[in-house]
């Protein structure tokens, strides 16, 4: 085990405002594909409980198809590097 004392105490880490927004961008991008199509559907049915449900389920499945594409996409640099930090296991763990 090692010791508290060999911890090297690391800067805490404070994202950039691009990083801390990206959320919300994710957000209204899908709620923006959402409003889109429910207005398509209360074009073409007149109803609003229909358009209402297409809404919700246009944003839900933007909302995860957004999130599929973030996961597939390459790390960055610094993720890479903060990668490389973390501790191996010791000793034969297979």
């Amino acid at each position: 085990m090692t010791n508290p004392s060999d911890h090297t105490p690391q800067e805490p880490m404070n994202p950039s405002r691009r990083d801390r927004l990206k959320p919300l961008e994710l957000l209204g991008f899908s709620g923006v594909l959402a409003v889109f199509a429910g207005l398509i559907v209360l074009m073409a049915s007149r109803s609003i409980v229909l358009a209402l449900i297409f809404t919700a389920i246009a944003f839900i499945m933007s909302l995860l198809f957004v999130a599929l594409l973030g996961l597939g996409g390459k790390p960055s640099d610094e993720d890479l590097e903060a990668r490389k930090d973390l501790k191996k296991p010791e000793g034969d763990w297979h």
